[in-house]
C-alpha cells in the first residue's frame, strides 16, 4: 500500500471536515489590519437611487467625518440589480451567474461615489485590494469598494431561490471581519429593524437592540439587512455588532460614529473568548 507523503503539523492527516476537531477554537484574538478602521455600507436601493436630493448630504457628511473617522465606503448596487435579477432569472441564470450579474451593478455605483468623492480623497478599489486598505488610511483617503463579495461564479445556491445569498450587506460585513474593523455600520433608508416592514405597516415597532440569535429566532418575513449576515454573526471574531440607520437624516452617521444610540444595534451572542467590537 502506498503511503502518502507528509508534512508535519498539528492538522497532518486530518480531513479538515471532522466535526469534533477543535483545533484553533482557543484562539482569543486575531490580527487586526485596521482596529480604527469604520466600514460604512451605502446602500444602493435606499440611498444611491434617490439620487443628489440624498446621496449628496451623505457624502458631505462623510467628507467631514472621514478626518477624524477613517472609513471604507462599501456601496450596493439598487434598483438595476432588482432589474437584472429578473431578467436574469426568467432566462434559467443559474445562482453564480446571478451573483456575476449583481456584482457588475454595486461596482457601477462605487465609480459614481468614489467620483463624487475625488476631490476630497476618493478613491475607488476593488475587492482584491483590501489590504491596501491600512495604506490609504495612512494617506488620508477615503477607499470606496463595490459592495458584492467576490463568490462570483462560486456562489453557493439559496434554498427556496436563486436569488444570491451573499450581497452587499454581507460584502461589507465580511470586510469588517477580515480588517479587524472598529465597526460595520449599514446605512438604510428607514430608522432601523422594524418587526414589520415599515413602508407596509407604518405603525410596525422599531427593534432597537437585538441579539442575531433573537432575531433569527423571530423567523421574519422581511429584515432590513441581509439574512445571511445575521446568520454569521455569531461566529464573528472581530465584529461582534452591526449597525442599521437611517442615511437620509442629517447627522445620523456622525451620531453612530460617535458612539450614540441610534438605529438598531444587532449583537452578536457574548462570548468570554471573543472580543467585543468597539461599535
Amino acid at each position: 500500500m502506498k503511503k502518502r507523503r507528509e508534512l508535519a503539523n498539528r492538522f497532518q492527516g486530518e480531513t479538515l471536515v471532522r466535526k469534533s476537531m477543535k483545533y484553533g477554537s482557543e484562539v482569543l484574538s486575531q490580527v487586526r489590519i485596521a482596529p480604527d478602521l469604520n466600514v460604512v455600507k451605502i446602500g444602493g436601493h435606499g440611498t444611491v437611487d434617490f439620487g443628489s436630493e440624498v446621496l449628496l448630504p451623505l457624502l458631505e457628511e462623510i467628507t467631514g467625518l472621514a478626518k477624524t473617522h477613517p472609513m471604507l465606503l462599501v456601496v450596493g448596487g439598487g434598483v438595476r440589480v432588482r432589474h437584472v435579477m429578473d431578467v436574469g432569472i426568467d432566462l434559467g441564470m443559474p445562482t453564480g451567474i446571478l451573483s456575476e450579474l449583481s456584482g457588475q451593478i454595486s461596482k457601477q455605483n462605487a465609480m459614481m461615489v468614489a467620483t463624487l468623492l475625488s476631490d476630497c480623497g476618493g478613491v475607488q478599489i476593488s475587492p482584491d485590494d483590501i489590504m491596501d486598505i491600512p495604506m490609504l488610511m495612512k494617506m488620508g483617503l477615503i477607499p470606496v469598494m463595490p459592495g458584492t463579495p467576490p463568490y462570483g461564479l462560486f456562489e453557493e445556491p439559496t434554498k427556496g431561490s436563486m436569488i444570491p445569498q451573499h450581497r452587499t450587506d454581507t460584502g461589507a460585513y465580511l470586510a469588517a471581519e477580515v480588517l479587524g474593523a472598529k465597526s460595520c455600520i449599514l446605512v438604510k433608508n428607514v430608522d432601523g429593524l422594524f418587526a414589520e416592514n415599515p413602508f407596509v405597516n407604518p405603525d410596525a415597532d422599531l427593534i432597537a437592540d437585538i441579539t442575531a440569535c433573537e432575531l433569527l429566532d423571530l423567523n421574519l418575513d422581511d429584515m432590513v439587512l441581509e439574512r445571511k449576515v445575521v446568520e454569521l454573526l455569531p461566529s464573528s471574531k472581530n465584529i461582534r455588532a452591526v449597525r442599521v440607520i437611517n442615511g437620509h437624516v442629517p447627522g445620523t452617521l456622525t451620531k453612530a460614529l460617535a458612539g450614540e444610540d441610534v438605529g438598531t444595534i444587532i449583537r452578536a451572542e457574548q462570548s468570554s473568548l471573543l472580543r467585543p467590537s468597539n461599535i
